[in-house]
């Protein structure tokens, strides 16, 4: 028989255990990505005027590209008419997609009042793998904006694919329409130069 003793050595070492092991999975997990990308949005929000908009894009601009699947955005937010682009075409749109993702999150988070970004501790599982991270910007005046992510695993990492306001308004299906008239009109290149304006009215 196995001793009391060995017992509760036992249970003593996995309660030292799997803290550990949760904080290795979280620190490479959704929560931690969006929690990482939060850090350095308050960061550009506190340098606010003294940054600029230059300084705040360019602080923002690397952990942008690393919590957000922009690729993956674009090609969601054109929908079926990405198949029929070039791939010429495509390389633009993620370009100026992405350029305008860090230009809109630039402007918009230019100054500090005392908000505050709190990330849920666990993902939501969602369909197909993909999970829900939840987290909740607190404004100065103690009222929560509620912002979701819904995040994908991409090559061992995972990523922002679409955000979610009030947890049912879908950043990419308000755009979609927009988008997708801009094409129908204009084709690709009209929706690239759509994109470039549109980042550089947020930077003037």
């Amino acid at each position: 028989m196995i001793s009391r003793r060995l017992l509760i050595v036992a249970a003593a070492a996995l309660l030292l255990v799997t803290p550990i092991g949760v904080h290795a999975a979280d620190s490479t997990g959704p929560v931690a990505t969006v929690q990482a990308f939060y850090d350095t949005l308050l960061q550009a929000m506190k340098g606010g005027p003294q940054l600029g908009f230059s300084g705040r894009r360019d602080l923002l601009a690397p952990a942008v590209r690393r919590a957000f699947d922009l690729p993956t955005m674009t090609r969601i937010t054109i929908g079926p008419q990405w198949t029929g682009l070039s791939a010429d075409e495509q390389q633009k749109l993620i370009h100026a997609f992405s350029d305008y993702s860090i230009a809109t999150y630039a402007n918009r988070f230019d100054d500090y009042s005392g908000e505050k970004f709190d990330v849920g501790p666990k993902a939501t599982p969602s369909a197909n793998g993909d999970v829900i991270v939840h987290s909740k910007l607190m404004q100065s005046d103690g009222q929560p904006v509620e912002l979701d992510y819904l995040m994908r695993q991409t090559g061992g990492d995972w990523k922002i694919v679409d955000v979610y306001l009030s947890g049912t308004i879908s950043q990419l299906a308000a755009q979609r329409s927009e988008f997708t008239s801009v094409m129908r009109k204009g084709g690709a290149a009209a929706l690239i130069q759509s994109l470039r304006n549109k980042a550089a009215q947020l930077a003037s």
